[in-house]
């Protein structure tokens, strides 16, 4: 982002409607609006976007499971991201849906255009695809020939008719782009990561399908009714079309973006993808892409099985809004992965906001009342605290470049840095001293003193603590507003009379946890011991463990191999024809070449995994997984020890 624009636009991803909002989701949203409300201050013309992504393969399974369709799917799921972002009171200027008829429009221009510049071409498609991912990868790209590298799950081939776009054409021009623009990509990690990928050589882009209709047709021009937009151009595009693009054009002045927040899940598809359409559009590149990190729950990965997932409207409602807020941006360096622990919500809760903020507005309250009825002047302030003064504004100065660099956390350490200035000020000049000695402009100028420091401080916080800190500017008697902003920040003024109002605690303390930890957490032996003791559980620690019901969901047979031969040009598949006692055989490709030879297969048996969903490797149809285990030592097929009729089950 940069300083000197007079229009900011910022945006979140668009949240895909798979699942409900969870921890991670919070965490982009509200550095998006801290961003946001912080632009706004200053007196920036600022444009907040988010929404949610609702096409695509994956949604309309989803929605089947359910018996819905996937319109009324994506209509719960993104009501449900709507209103929790309501209740965050995040400040977005528009929240898109990617089903918005404004939307859809929109994406058939940006189609079109790149169309009739010869970037998109006809021809058809065979690869490897992750439904999960919405994403095709090479044979080369998958984990045993087999599975999606960035989920695990297995992927199929599809072959179909498809219209690509000519990304390898914009090679060059995406390397040129990173080289030039520093911090186009941020972390500049991040940037080197990217820049290394697209200089080992793009493909072109498959970007329509026709297996599945859920998605953005293509414009009626093109004739080609049984297509729909791949989900990524479709989404991605959500940043322009929300502007106005392909309809009214009426915001579109605020683009280019100055920064897209995104998760490093997908940063691929926002540093290569979207430059590169945009490039086709002849439109302006984003000033900034930042990829943030993931978050853990007390050291562990969270997972739906483990019941570790944090819900951040429950953190929020017990916590409070603010604490929450503050401590998803103080505790972890954006880009690097977080941890979210309730010991340590609780002791930024105690530490930072309550003994650090808190109680020096209570100072406040307390000197000004005790010695001066609750009136502070600041006539004397440079008089008598100058050094103090001169440290504040040294500190003040630079802070903004962290905002703007994505340093949010060294931000709030150089407030926190102030705060610390104040609270060493009234220990170090004693106002109750100053006041027994008869110097009464000498303790006025010292609470004055704490008073601008707070001021400026709570102006500086209201993006990240909206709601508390209206409390503190009401205690001040002070407005937050640009106009403040621009006198106390800009132009380094001291606040003018005013009459402190004495106001309820703004963070009591917290002696213990709020919510009920999950099996898996951190917490003390003695704690574990006597939880288990009442509940008569031994909690496992295992990183995915499932009910009984969900492991009998797995069908386990006995299968025999009658035949056995090697896949051409495979360096790991033999192709085997495995007798489960179904009156027929079934073709299983499995990736053991490199520890067996067809030949001495052929009638023996192997634990098989027998209701596998069909996939499709190297052309080939495999209906099922022989099981294994596999260590430093090599490979082997697990194996019943006496030989079991054909289609036997495990058990």
């Amino acid at each position: 982002m940069e300083e000197s624009c007079k229009n900011v636009y910022i945006t979140t991803p668009i949240y895909y409607v798979n699942d409900v909002a969870h921890i991670g989701h919070a965490y982009t949203t509200i550095i998006a609006d801290m961003l946001a409300r912080y632009s706004r201050l200053t007196g920036l013309n600022t444009f907040l976007l988010t929404g949610t992504d609702e096409h695509g393969q994956k949604i309309s399974q989803s929605a089947e499971l359910r018996g819905k369709t996937a319109k009324e799917y994506a209509d719960e799921i993104s009501g449900k991201f709507r209103t929790l972002w309501d209740d965050f009171d995040i400040t977005y200027d528009k929240f898109i849906r990617t089903t918005d008829v404004e939307h859809k429009l929109g994406v058939q221009k940006a189609f079109q255009t790149m169309f009739d510049k010869g970037d998109i071409y006809k021809g058809e498609y065979e690869g490897f695809y992750c439904v999960s991912c919405e994403t095709f990868f090479t044979e080369k790209q998958l984990v045993d020939e087999q599975f999606c590298p960035d989920c695990g799950r297995p992927t199929s081939i599809v072959k179909e008719e498809s219209y690509f776009f000519k990304l390898s054409k914009y090679e060059d021009k995406l390397i040129k782009w990173y080289e030039e623009n520093e911090d186009c990509i941020l972390p500049r990690a991040k940037k080197n990561e990217i820049s290394n990928f697209v200089k080992g050589g793009l493909r072109d882009l498959s970007i329509s399908r026709t297996s599945f209709d859920w998605g953005v047709k293509l414009p009626d021009s093109m004739n080609e009714p049984k297509h729909v937009m791949y989900v990524w151009l479709d989404a991605l595009m959500n940043y322009i079309t929300a502007l106005g693009y392909g309809t009214d054009d009426k915001n579109m002045n605020f683009w280019p973006a100055n920064i897209h927040l995104v998760g490093k899940d997908i940063l691929r598809f926002h540093a290569i993808y979207w430059p590169a359409f945009l490039m086709s559009l002849d439109l302006p590149l984003p000033k900034h892409i930042a990829a943030h990190g993931w978050w853990t729950r007390d050291g562990e990965k969270m997972s739906k099985s483990k019941g570790n997932v944090v819900d951040p409207k429950q953190v929020a409602d017990a916590y409070g809004l603010d604490a929450f807020r503050y401590f998803m941006l103080r505790e972890v360096p954006f880009g690097q992965d977080g941890d979210f622990s309730q010991k340590a919500l609780i002791d930024r809760i105690n530490s930072d906001l309550g003994n650090d903020l808190g109680n020096l507005l209570n100072r406040i309250s307390g000197m000004s009342g005790k010695y001066f009825d609750y009136k502070v002047s600041s006539v004397d302030v440079e008089k008598f605290h100058a050094k103090e003064l001169a440290e504040i504004d040294a500190i003040l100065g630079n802070v903004e470049a962290y905002i703007f660099n994505m340093q949010i956390n060294r931000y709030l350490e150089d407030l926190w840095k102030v705060l610390t200035i104040a609270n060493k000020a009234i220990n170090d000049y004693e106002p109750w001293n100053l006041m027994k000695d008869g110097k009464a402009d000498e303790a006025m100028a010292l609470v004055a003193l704490i008073t601008n420091i707070m001021a400026k401080v709570a102006l500086l916080l209201d993006s990240v603590m909206p709601e508390k800190i209206s409390l503190i500017a009401q205690s001040l008697g002070i407005k937050i507003d640009t106009a403040t902003y621009n006198s106390l920040i800009k132009n380094k003024n001291l606040i003018p009379d005013t009459v402190i109002t004495k106001v309820d605690q703004l963070f009591p303390r917290i002696e213990e946890i709020l919510l009920e930890q999950p099996a898996s957490s951190d917490i003390t032996k003695s704690e574990c011991e006597i939880k288990n003791e009442k509940t008569k559980e031994v909690v496992v620690e295992d990183d995915n463990l499932i009910t009984i019901d969900q492991f009998f969901q797995t069908t386990l047979k006995i299968g025999t191999i009658v035949e056995a031969e090697e896949v051409p040009k495979s360096a790991k598949l033999l192709k085997l024809q495995v007798d489960l006692g179904e009156g027929r055989n079934r073709q299983i490709l499995a990736g053991i070449k490199e520890y067996y030879s067809a030949e001495e297969l052929v009638g023996t048996q192997a634990c098989v995994v027998a209701n596998l969903k069909p996939a499709k490797l190297m052309g080939m149809l495999s209906e099922g997984m022989l099981m294994a285990a596999k260590d430093e030592n090599g490979l082997s097929l697990l194996r019943p020890q006496a030989p079991k009729k054909s289609g036997t089950k495990i058990s």
